[in-house]
């Protein structure tokens, strides 16, 4: 059996009156050596140890000792170990006096209920059990089969008087089981425990009987004589004592002692390993501090039975080697177990335990791994040398490099919105520059500004060159605000995002969100106060309270702590188990139903807080429950003193906490608390805890009168008494003391970015323990409030995020305490979400595109930045330099420019100039860029072209983009004839350039495909005219190929009135934001063929006319946005498929899945019906019958179901005037459609004939009918059988046979089994022709079936007869008669329609008076008189049915000829002579017994 959580010992109680019911505990086992107070050892072994004399003496002696000493005495008579045989030799041995004082021994519940008749159940059972020992073995096993019984009747008397109880010990088989009497626990240690096996039992049965022998528990209960007077008294016996006796005795001594020794010595042989043990720590495991690089390998081994199994930890974190594989070896052989931690780095500095557990307990051992971190570029060799082999100093500073490191990230997480329950991933590639190998970044990931820890809630991982964070089950405590911190040395840099969690969609609509950030606070002996938060989602109705709930460590059993729900976000949860560890819950109910629970709570074990912290220093594993109590042994019994600094702490509707400290004159035992309460005014004291005594300094009281006022005073107890009560409190007011919050105030938004708002608020004044604050938003009008949290926030400022850009927002802020939520403040006032503005950056990559004698045109790129908002215009500086020297700068312009290239003018020739450009926005001018590098101002007079410029790169997806340029400012000496485009991977050297065309192109675009996904490139143009190509462009910024995540394209779209768009929307939308259309990638000046209409996030350009003129590309880009663009082309094909599109929408039709059909139905009714594709709600048809609309009505019966499309009328009967053209009409919105079906002529009659026929078939079958008509088969007999299957029957249905129009009567009555009717013919024949009838009948009408068997019908049968009879017949057998040989075959009956014909030899057989055929009964023969040899060969009987000949054939041949020709002879010689002998008479019989015999 597993080892027991706690050990614990009772005492007796000092108030017989109360009862502790809680406490129920095993027995705890001391093994103390040099205890004084022992009863037993002292007045036992110390008697014997005096010698024979002092033998005499403890014989009589009278211990003072009542039934518990006696018990617990019976119990120290023997123990697992072999201390207690040890004790019996050294006793004999008259040396104990001078030996340890050894130690009583109590065993634990399981042991004392198979313990033997040491035990006893007071005066009487001892007093009986000595006897019996007295008496011989035979009382013993008496004994040892009463002792569970015994136990478990075990009644004792407490006295009512405050007094030193003395030691009891008792047996509890359940925990949670009520006992006769309640005692505090006070000391104990960690012990194991077993069962007792079948060696143990016969230990049991030998101390046992050793201490019956010797008279120890002679003593009766009440008996109270004196120590001095008893041993006067058995001085006096003793003198009187024969030698005999003494001899006897004497003998008797040394017996005992020899067996004793005996047995002793052969318990020394066993092998203890094989005992019941718990495990210990032979060798514990080493710790070590090594290198990075290093192995390090742990040792230790363990002791134990059964076989230990071990378990390895890092930090308290079991260590699993399929999720490292490779990293972590653990080995366990022989009782030796280590762990192997390969190729170590920093990480692995931890503390690591292995915990050895069995069936008898669990102990631990730890030890520390401290992995050193080389601080700076060493030769490698000394990774492995040790510390010995290190430079002094070295490792002072990890900067030796550079002054310190360049640490940057890319790839970042956004602001991450999850729900409960799911898995969130958050991750940046961090970038350190310089890298050196040697030096590892440390990752820290901080919620709200506090470090992470990794759990099971949170993982943690660092690849080298990313780091991630996933949260693996989602709660709405892991909102907030997540920083990524990489330290390199002293220095760090930090990342930081927002991440979100929204509540899980409730088991139970309309129910509330679950609550969160449960804790557990101020835990003592038996008593725990549980926090939490509520939640933002109420479900749309007021929380009514919550349900607290609890479960212990390692079970999964919930207990619900509350009956009724509280309001109030903190609870006391009393009752718990000492020792045992809890983990707590908490759900919200509101009207609707209850929520998801939260996330659990950290386990909490309930401790006196010494113990607690006692054992954070001696960490046990967390999941044995064991307790190490290391209070002393109770002194002797002190009535403890009033507690002190009693005070309530906390008042709410539900319940009162109050607390106080334990009092100073208590002695060195545990002490427990009785609480009091009384109305305050009066002196009326009640016990609040009249059962359950309470363990630990605080107390919640429940079940108190709302707005009454009460005072609470406390006293305390132990074994030796109840105490004086304590101060009383003042008069406390059940009333919640912690007020609900007011409404904040001033709620202010302000913009932050596109989806974002910053939202401040001021406190609501008198606010106390605030925990946080709610914040909800509404699109205006909309009347439907999100919330932005669902984690209360300190502060007052938070960024909601998630908004939907250009939409107009309220907000609204509401106060979070214990005591509940606050009203909601205010709504603020609206506010568009948009960017806040700011002034652009600089713009970059300066360049001259035309230079002449006195003015230069200058270029530049935009902005990266443009502040939110579109760029107005730029501004352009220029300044001389002379001899390397720059002047002042001067203005260009006054007046800001729109185009990204300008001329300057009035520049003097030959003078070197510098360049500056700042853009301007509505937040001002940003500021100018970096001077450009210094462009000589000179005439060019190059014949070649000069540089393109403005090149951009648009469309970008994961495998292509756009490249658009405009054209040289600079010409050249001719016409520019076309462009080519280079490009390469942005790493690339510059010889890697290559051209994307081999042919100049003419426009300025290109659609570059071709690329690789997350490749960058980065493109140039160059022009080129007759004198050649010239300078390239400048080289564009790096262009990743990628489709970024919600890349949306043109969409083509014609509406239903046939008017054809091209659409796009964006979602990423500034302020200022602008869809700007073009074809061709031209501006579009003509507005005759094309509307633009623009709409928030979306742009349609409508087409008025779809024609050839329109053929192109059309492409839209969206200003002021990272590149989002798209495009569609639209060519001559597609031009097609949207105007014939465009046709259909204009002119709509319903679709028919089929077209007007009819069918009758089983009543003979007539349905017409189509069914559509799909209908909508509103869609009507109309009935026309020869051009003139037919309604509902008692003819016509129609239904529209326009879930399926079906549309149907239904005729009763098909008339002679229902001839002509049926048409359904339908419309469905704009839709029409319409199908007719022609009903005239053959068809008309064919489908009014059929619906009669149905009609009169359904009429038919209301009564006893035919399901199948009449007809015949033929039977295996070869009769004939009539049969139909009739249906709808009943007992009186009758049914008559005719033929000829004559009765036909039958012998029995039918019965209809299965529903068939037969009648049997047997032998039919021509006789049988005719017409048959049958008739069904009763109250419900009647219906006839025909059968005419005439003329081919008959013939038809007859055929089927006759082909049955041939089947029938027998092989061909040969017989011998007095006029010659005859062949023969049987048939069940013969018919003359059956033809038979004789084939001889393959010859057909011509009949003579010779040889001739006939048929006698049932009997066919071919007679062949006076047979000569020519009358041998095959003979083949062959029967023809009409249709098919079957035959029969014998070979008369051979020794079959002979035989029956020699019979013959014989035959023909008997009949001469049959007048003259008596044998001829048997011949002829003989003869004359076969059918066409002769001579009769």
């Amino acid at each position: 059996m597993m080892s027991l959580p706690f050990y614990q010992r009772h005492h007796e109680h000092y108030d017989r009156a109360y009862r502790h019911k809680a406490l129920q505990s095993t027995v705890s086992q001391y093994q103390k050596e040099t205890k004084s107070k022992s009863a037993v050892y002292a007045q036992g072994s110390t008697a014997y140890a005096r010698g024979s004399a002092a033998y005499r003496h403890a014989s009589a002696a009278d211990f003072s000792l009542d039934s518990s000493a006696a018990y617990s005495h019976g119990s120290s008579a023997y123990d697992l170990e072999s201390a207690a045989y040890s004790y019996g030799s050294t006793a004999y041995d008259h040396s104990a006096a001078q030996s340890k004082r050894s130690a009583a021994y109590s065993l634990d519940s399981e042991s004392l209920s198979k313990s033997s008749a040491a035990y006893s159940r007071g005066s009487e059972s001892i007093n009986k059990l000595a006897a019996a020992y007295r008496l011989g073995s035979e009382a013993y096993s008496l004994g040892l089969k009463d002792s569970n019984l015994m136990i478990e009747d075990q009644s004792y008397k407490m006295s009512p008087k405050a007094k030193r109880a003395k030691q009891n010990l008792v047996s509890e088989d359940k925990e949670n089981e009520a006992v006769d009497y309640s005692v505090p626990i006070f000391t104990g240690r960690e012990v194991s425990i077993s069962g007792i096996t079948d060696t143990e039992e016969e230990r049991i049965k030998e101390s046992a009987a050793y201490v019956a022998k010797r008279n120890l528990f002679a003593t009766g209960e009440g008996v109270s004589v004196s120590k001095v007077a008893k041993s006067t008294s058995e001085e006096e016996h003793h003198e009187k004592k024969s030698r005999k006796v003494a001899i006897r005795e004497s003998a008797e001594r040394v017996a005992l002692k020899k067996t004793l020794e005996e047995t002793q010595a052969f318990h020394k042989k066993l092998n203890q390993d094989k005992l019941l043990h718990a495990p210990e720590f032979v060798i514990e495991p080493r710790s070590h501090t090594i290198w990075e690089k290093q192995n390090v390998k742990f040792h230790c081994s363990v002791a134990g039975w059964p076989a230990p199994r071990v378990t390895w930890y890092k930090n308290n974190v079991p260590i699993n080697v399929q999720t490292h594989p490779g990293k972590y070896i653990i080995e366990s052989r022989y009782g030796l177990h280590s762990l192997e931690i390969t190729t170590c780095d920093f990480d692995d500095t931890a503390q690591y335990r292995a915990s050895a557990m069995n069936v008898k307990g669990e102990i631990s051992a730890y030890a520390s791994l401290v992995v050193k971190r080389y601080k700076g570029e060493i030769d490698a060799s000394l990774l492995y040398a040790g510390t010995s082999s290190m430079p002094m100093g070295f490792g002072v500073t990890p900067h030796g490099y550079a002054s310190r490191f360049e640490i940057s990230f890319s790839d970042k997480f956004d602001v991450a919105f999850g729900r409960e329950g799911e898995t969130m991933s958050l991750g940046c590639t961090v970038v350190i520059s310089p890298d050196i190998k040697r030096f590892k970044p440390d990752i820290e990931w901080y919620r709200n500004g506090v470090l992470i820890t990794p759990s099971k809630w949170v993982q943690m991982h660092w690849s080298g060159e990313r780091a991630s964070l996933t949260l693996t089950h989602a709660n709405k405590e892991d909102e907030g605000l997540y920083t990524l911190r990489v330290v390199m040395g002293e220095y760090y840099e930090e990342y930081s995002n927002y991440v979100f969690v929204r509540d899980a969609d409730a088991e139970i609509p309309g129910a509330p969100g679950a609550p969160l950030d449960v804790q557990c606070l101020d835990a003592n002996k038996d008593y725990v106060i549980v926090s939490w938060k509520q939640p933002a989602v109420d479900g749309g109705n007021p929380i009514l309270g919550y349900f607290i709930d609890r479960c212990e460590v390692g079970t999964t059993h919930w207990t619900q702590c509350n009956e009724t729900p509280v309001k109030f976000a903190r609870f006391p949860v009393t009752g718990l188990i000492e020792g045992r560890s809890y983990i707590f819950r908490v759900r919200a109910v509101n009207k609707a139903g209850i929520s998801l629970p939260s996330r659990v709570s950290e386990p909490v074990a309930a401790l006196d807080p010494a113990d607690r912290a006692r054992l954070r220093s001696h960490p046990s594993a967390p999941w044995t429950g064991q307790i190490i109590v290391t209070e002393e042994e109770p002194a002797e019994g002190v009535v403890p003193g009033p507690p002190t600094d009693l005070q309530v702490i906390e008042a709410t509707k539900n319940y009162v906490v109050l607390s106080w400290k334990p009092p100073g004159q208590r002695g060195h035992e545990g002490i427990m608390y009785f609480v009091e309460k009384c109305v305050a005014g009066t002196e009326d004291w009640q016990r609040v805890n009249t059962e359950i005594p309470v363990k630990s300094p605080r107390f919640a009281v429940f079940d108190l009168a709302e707005g009454k006022s009460y005072c609470f005073r406390v006293r305390c107890c132990n074994s030796a008494g109840i105490g004086e009560p304590s101060e009383a409190t003042e008069a406390t007011v059940v009333d919640d003391k912690l007020d609900i919050p007011k409404a904040p105030g001033r709620i202010m938004p302000s913009r932050n970015t596109d989806t974002s708002v910053v939202v401040t608020w001021t406190e609501p004044p008198d606010a106390k323990e605030l925990v946080g604050y709610y914040i909800e938003s509404s699109v205006v009008g909309s009347g439907h409030w999100e919330p932005c949290n669902n984690n209360p926030v300190k502060g007052t400022r938070f960024i909601c995020h998630g908004l939907i850009n250009g939409e107009k927002y309220i907000f609204r802020v509401r106060a979070v305490n214990a005591a509940g939520l606050s009203e909601f403040s205010q709504d603020s006032e609206p506010i568009e979400v948009q960017a806040a503005i700011a002034a652009p950056s600089p713009p970059y990559d300066i360049t001259v595109l035309e230079s002449v004698r006195d003015s230069m045109v200058l270029g530049w790129k935009q902005p990266k930045a443009t502040g939110g908002t579109e760029i107005t215009g730029y501004y352009v500086n220029y300044r001389e330099v002379v001899n390397g020297v720059p002047g002042n700068w001067m203005e260009a312009n006054i007046k800001a420019i729109s185009e990204r290239a300008y001329r300057i003018e009035n520049l003097k020739e030959n003078m070197v100039y510098q360049f500056q450009v700042a853009a301007a926005n509505l937040a001002g001018v940003g500021t100018p860029s970096l001077p450009s590098q210094p462009f000589k101002c000179e005439e060019w007079t190059i014949a070649v072209p000069g540089p393109p410029h403005d090149v951009t790169c648009i469309e970008v997806r994961k495998d292509s983009l756009v490249l658009l340029w405009k054209e040289p400012v600079y010409t050249g000496r001719s016409p520019i004839a076309g462009y080519y485009v280079d490009m390469k991977e942005t790493e690339a050297k510059e010889e890697c350039w290559r051209s994307v065309n081999e042919k100049p192109l003419q426009k300025k675009y290109l659609k570059i495909g071709g690329l690789n996904e997350g490749v960058s490139y980065v493109f140039r143009v160059r022009a080129t005219n007759q004198a050649g190509v010239g300078k390239p462009s400048n080289v564009t910024d790096p262009v990743r190929a990628e489709t970024r995540p919600g890349t949306k394209e043109v969409v083509v779209d014609v509406d239903d009135n046939g008017v054809i768009s091209l659409n796009f929307e964006c979602d990423q939308m500034s302020p200022n934001s602008k869809f700007v259309w073009s074809k061709n990638y031209e501006p579009i000046e003509d507005d005759s063929r094309l509307n633009i209409d623009t709409k928030g996030g979306k742009s349609k350009a409508i087409f008025k006319d779809l024609g050839e003129d329109d053929l192109g590309i059309y492409s839209c880009v969206v200003t002021d946005t990272d590149g989002v663009s798209s495009s569609h082309t639209i060519d001559e094909e597609e031009m097609k498929r949207l105007l014939a599109l465009s046709h259909e929408r204009k002119f709509p039709t319903v679709p028919l899945a089929s077209e007007l059909a009819v069918e009758i139905l089983e009543k003979g009714e007539v349905r017409f019906w189509l069914q559509a594709e799909k209908l909508s709600g509103n869609a009507k048809a109309n009935f026309v019958f020869n051009d003139k609309e037919i309604f509902n009505g008692e003819k016509y019966k129609m239904k529209v179901d326009r879930n399926t499309g079906l549309i149907e009328m239904i005729m009763d009967k098909l008339e002679d005037k229902d001839e002509g053209t049926y048409t359904f009409q339908l419309q469905d919105g704009k839709a029409t459609n319409q199908s007719s079906l022609v009903l005239i002529g053959d068809v008309f009659k064919k489908l009014q004939d059929e619906a009669e026929f149905q009609r009169k078939e359904w009429h038919r079958k209301q009564g006893p009918h035919f399901v199948d008509q009449l007809g015949w088969e033929v039977t295996d007999e070869c009769n004939v059988m009539l049969k139909c299957k009739v249906a709808n029957i009943k007992k009186e249905t009758h049914i008559v046979w005719y033929k000829d129009d004559r009765e036909i009567m039958v012998d029995e009555e039918h019965d209809f089994k299965d529903g068939v009717c037969t009648l049997l013919i047997s032998d039919f024949s021509k006789k049988d022709a005719g017409t048959y009838e049958v008739i069904l009948k009763d109250d419900r009408g009647k219906d006839t079936s025909e059968l005419t068997l005439k003329d081919t019908a008959f013939a038809d049968l007859m055929n089927e007869v006759c082909r049955r009879i041939a089947l029938s017949a027998t092989d061909l057998k040969i017989q011998s008669t007095a006029e010659g040989i005859r062949l023969y075959s049987y048939v069940t009956y013969y018919v003359e329609d059956l033809r038979v014909g004789w084939v001889h030899n393959d010859t057909q057989i011509k009949f003579t008076d010779r040889v001739k055929t006939g048929v006698t009964g049932e009997q066919i023969w071919l007679q062949i008189n006076e047979p000569t040899q020519q009358d041998k060969g095959r003979y083949t009987m062959e029967l023809f049915d009409g249709k098919t000949t079957h035959k029969k054939t014998v070979d008369l041949s051979g020794q079959a000829f002979d035989e029956a020709f020699a019979d013959f002879l014989q035959f023909q010689a008997s009949c001469d002579c049959r007048e003259k002998s008596c044998t001829g008479t048997w011949r002829f019989a003989r003869c004359c017994h076969h059918p066409g015999g002769q001579g009769a």
